[in-house]
């Protein structure tokens, strides 16, 4: 039932349109794009009216193309459910993305609309039952899920007793429950929804309703206002005194809705308002952001020991904590004519996270060059330098580069986390065969191994697994990096200073003297080197190292092109593994479902039945992205004489592509497909990363 409409919905619709569809007593409404303006909210009405003018009152809004609703789209919804019932009719949504149906919730509109299956309509999802108050005190409630003792209770009403403070205040900052745990708690105890903020739960128009000056000194984010009554985010839920002056202000009823207060804080800075980076919003990360200043290039600047001393400490602080919590690979920091600009990179995307004023940027500027130890007064040169931070109970190392443009410097801060780090061969995510035609290679005594693909494709962490596989007391393994971006034991790693004349070249030449086994160089970038790698392969070394091509098969004819003898790459060269990073489903929010017949002619998976694909819904641990983490895809090919006579005659794209062909190698678009064939990732995903 919910296949034919779908296909509807693309077909000659402009922006704004609704598809409506008739199935049985009911009828599909298709709204395309996001529910934010004024020409789709209209549309969507105006399809509801057409419906009753042709005497449709049960009607089903699928929201599978929405992203973002606002106020006004949730009023006119509500307003379109109550002429239905008036004609005995009802309104359902279905298909409704994770934050939609938490907007829904704290907006109390799932109590009046249904958010149902699209595949069984007549019963509404498993949605959020309305919190109901309860008499119990915290403290017991606290006890009666077990979540903390009786002799925690009273030494908290104690100490409540001695500091006046609250009692929650005081469990939380004993740690014996988590912030989360207790909002949660909080929100049985008062009847009141409890809900982690995340991007597109704020609706921009009511948030503008208020002063920044007025939610900066009651610590609270307005979300949405419908019918008059305003959802408002606050992690203090018996301010009624605050409450009363918002109402007042804006002539509605308040519906708090509880959020920590770090989240809350979040929000109001990523706002961008002019007043939202006073004293009053530093006082509330005390706690949580610690300095430790040194002299010392290589000590550790720690963040989370030592209480900040400024605004803008504070700023940089939090955004490197966000980002190594959010499992960021880059921070950008950009300039531009009227606001600066911070961007995180996840799993190979950027995502906009913060727009502070633009007058903050030079200072969170000399702020990063602080902690890299770099000269604050250049800001026409570019500059690279290293962080080093201690966050969430571990070292992280940030690379610090900037490049002076137009409106300033442009920051990127590449984040490299050892946790995140994969240093096992088996853990890579290759196929069983793949993995084990990786270890054969690595097992050869001498010879090049070639990692390829395009930047941020994994190359670098694929070579450092290998070096640890074979890292070992019998061994002399050296690596020539630029820069050395993860430090290992008993290897020797060396660095490349291109300002002193220590290219990959001259290194190369060096290391060789030093009696070593394994060789990696972390890339080849022109002849010379090229030339060396080759020859130090084949006087008994074995060297691996990374060169960027698309495909495996694009590595022979590179390293011809950039000079190097045909008979000697014949010799040397064992094998090549080109890959690519492609993004995971979110275990979160997975769901399967069956391969349409255009897709299964496609594949050619006629003969296999029904084919079961999977997808991800999207959900707040995935930022409704659908995708979380990621994993390889690979092509391996190892050197045999059939290939060696290819190279040696200086063969074509085109023979060397046959050669893979009739050898049956998998191609890295056909290990994708297997992988999308598992539920791990989608075809979209593989095709966006293969063929883009």
């Amino acid at each position: 039932m919910s296949d034919a409409p779908a296909v509807k919905l693309e077909d000659g619709l402009t922006p704004a349109a609704v598809s409506r569809n008739r199935v049985g007593a009911m009828t599909h409404l298709f709204p395309r794009g996001n529910l934010t303006g004024d020409e789709a909210i209209a549309a969507l009405a105006q399809a509801v009216e057409d419906a009753i003018a042709s005497q449709e009152y049960q009607l089903i809004v699928d929201m599978v193309s929405v992203q973002l609703v606002n106020s006004v789209a949730l009023g006119s919804l509500f307003d379109l459910r109550q002429k239905l019932v008036k004609h005995g009719g009802w309104l359902k949504i279905t298909n409704a993305k994770p934050l939609i149906r938490d907007i829904f919730h704290v907006t109390g509109l799932d109590q009046a609309i249904d958010l149902v299956n699209s595949f069984n309509i007549d019963k509404p999802e498993a949605a959020k039952p309305p919190p109901k108050p309860t008499t119990l005190r915290m403290g017991d409630l606290l006890v009666s899920k077990g979540l903390i003792t009786e002799a925690r209770v009273e030494e908290a009403i104690a100490l409540q007793k001695k500091s006046g403070k609250r009692l929650g205040q005081i469990i939380v900052s004993k740690g014996w429950v988590s912030e989360d745990v207790l909002l949660t708690t909080l929100g049985e105890q008062l009847g009141i929804p409890y809900i982690v903020m995340r991007q597109g739960l704020v609706d921009p128009d009511v948030f503008a309703l208020l002063d920044g000056e007025i939610l900066q000194r009651l610590k609270v984010v307005p979300l949405f206002l419908v019918h008059g009554e305003l959802a408002l985010a606050t992690s203090d839920p018996q301010a009624i005194a605050g409450f009363r002056e918002i109402e007042e202000k804006l002539e509605c009823k308040v519906r708090p809705v509880l959020v920590r207060k770090s989240d809350i804080v979040k929000t109001l800075t990523e706002s961008g308002s002019d007043s939202l980076y006073g004293a009053e919003m530093i006082e509330e990360l005390d706690d949580e952001f610690e300095h430790i200043e040194s002299a010392l290039p290589d000590d550790y600047t720690g963040i989370d020991e030592m209480a900040a001393e400024s605004p803008v400490i504070n700023m940089v602080n939090s955004i490197i904590q966000r980002a190594v919590h959010d499992r960021v690979s880059d921070i950008h920091i950009e300039p531009s004519q009227k606001k600066c600009r911070i961007r995180f990179r996840i799993d190979g995307l950027l995502y906009e996270v913060m727009a502070p004023r633009m007058d903050l940027h030079p200072a969170l500027i000399s702020r990063l060059k602080v902690m890299a130890n770099l000269d604050i007064a250049e800001r026409r040169m570019p500059q690279d330098g290293r962080i080093q931070v201690y966050t969430h109970g571990r070292a992280v190392d940030l690379r610090f580069s900037s490049l002076p443009g137009l409106h300033g410097e442009k920051v990127v801060l590449r984040v490299l986390d050892k946790n995140q780090s994969i240093l096992d061969i088996d853990k890579l995510g290759m196929q069983e065969d793949n993995v084990a035609a990786y270890k054969r290679l690595l097992d050869r005594s001498y010879g090049l191994i070639l990692v390829t693909g395009p930047t941020g494709s994994g190359k670098t962490t694929s070579l450092y697994s290998a070096i640890n596989h074979l890292n070992s007391l019998e061994k002399n393994i050296v690596t020539i990096e630029d820069p050395v971006e993860y430090q290992l034991d008993i290897v020797n790693q060396n660095p490349v200073r291109d300002n002193i004349g220590l290219s990959f070249a001259k290194m190369l030449k060096h290391v060789l003297r030093q009696d070593p086994d394994v060789v990696m160089v972390g890339e080849i970038r022109e002849r010379e080197t090229a030339e060396i790698a080759v020859q130090a392969a084949l006087t008994g070394h074995l060297v691996l190292s990374t060169l960027h091509t698309n495909d495996s098969i694009g590595a022979v004819t590179r390293m011809i092109d950039m000079g190097v003898e045909p008979y000697l790459l014949s010799s040397s060269l064992i094998g090549v593994v080109a890959q690519r990073l492609v993004r995971s489903i979110c275990p979160g929010c997975k769901t399967e479902y069956l391969a349409s017949p255009e897709l299964i002619e496609r594949y050619g998976w006629q003969d296999e039945g029904k084919v079961r694909l999977s997808k991800g819904r999207g959900c707040a641990e995935c930022y409704d992205a659908g995708y979380r983490g990621r994993m390889g895809i690979h092509e391996i090919i190892e050197t045999n004489p059939d290939l060696q006579r290819l190279i040696i005659a200086n063969a074509s794209r085109d023979e060397l592509t046959e050669y893979l062909e009739s050898h049956d190698v998998r191609l890295l678009f056909d290990d994708g497909i297997a992988r999308a064939r598992e539920g791990k990732t989608t075809i979209e995903e593989i095709w966006r990363v293969v063929n883009s």
